[in-house]
């Protein structure tokens, strides 16, 4: 059994997620491949996020943005194994977590040192990943998401967001489908312990959808798990400041200190050094 889990203390703090994007085409800018040597930098960005005080790294080969060219399970493979062995072989102690909703591709992952898996579509593929998770027995963050990757807004200032869905009660819906998400989850065999939730900042919600959900987060609490967000340079924070992807630290940390005043228990972010102390903070405040 899988025991990287009970490292963590859930409610004692805020715990940091620190991204690593493995693509040509994230949103955020912070894309690897684009590097003369991607696998020394991404090893290199692992280590500078941990001696800033990440706790997790999540590791990502396929991009989520709006309008995203999804990539074959061999070619996320391709991208993901050299670091995964990398941080093996360098031994620095953290929990990894790998982005992925392909089972074939979360088995070579977990084949090969991860620890979690962090499925963006909350294991509604049906596609033999839930019960690859049950079987091996690793924590899994269940992700809400409505979005269409045929339907966005197009803004090439402030970048591209998905179109927002219409809920007749928003927060009661978004709850509803996490609670089937979980209960689908517990169906095939996946322990309790093991389910993180995250509810879907920026996938397929408005601005306003996204300001609700982070200001009503301790709703999503109430459902007995520990929450993820992910805000982190999202392009609702874009909207409501007036800035471009790399001008969004201030508007992060103000949703990363709600969300944790409303129960946040991890926050996956790029900028990991401010967001730890922002986090600290905030837990000295509210815890």
């Amino acid at each position: 059994m899988n025991n990287v889990n009970k490292k963590l203390q859930w409610g004692r703090r805020t715990y940091i997620m620190g991204i690593i994007n493995l693509t040509p085409d994230s949103f955020s800018g912070d894309g690897i491949l684009f590097a003369k040597d991607p696998i020394k930098y991404a090893l290199e960005k692992t280590e500078n996020f941990l001696s800033e005080g990440a706790d997790i790294i999540d590791i990502g080969a396929e991009s989520s943005r709006p309008g995203y060219q999804p990539v074959s399970a061999s070619i996320e493979i391709e991208r993901l194994l050299p670091i995964l062995n990398a941080i093996m072989k360098a031994d620095l102690g953290c929990i990894i977590s790998v982005d992925t909703y392909k089972p074939e591709v979360a088995k070579q992952c977990l084949e090969n040192g991860a620890d979690w898996i962090n499925d963006i579509w909350g294991l509604s593929k049906r596609n033999g990943l839930a019960e690859l998770l049950a079987q091996s027995e690793n924590p899994v963050i269940l992700m809400h998401n409505r979005s269409d990757n045929s339907a966005i807004k197009i803004n090439e200032r402030l970048g591209s967001s998905y179109e927002e869905v219409h809920y007749s009660d928003f927060m009661e819906e978004i709850k509803c489908e996490i609670k089937e998400m979980v209960a689908y989850a517990l169906s095939v065999g996946i322990h309790k312990e093991n389910i993180i939730v995250d509810p879907g900042i920026g996938f397929g919600k408005s601005v306003e959808q996204n300001l609700i959900l982070i200001n009503h987060l301790d709703e999503i609490k109430t459902l007995g798990y520990p929450v993820l967000i992910g805000p982190s340079r999202k392009s609702f924070i874009g909207q409501i400041l007036d800035l471009p992807v790399e001008e969004r630290l201030e508007g992060t940390a103000a949703s990363v200190a709600v969300g944790i005043a409303r129960g946040a228990d991890v926050i996956r972010v790029h900028d990991v050094k401010y967001l730890v102390r922002i986090a600290k903070m905030c837990d000295a405040l509210t815890r």
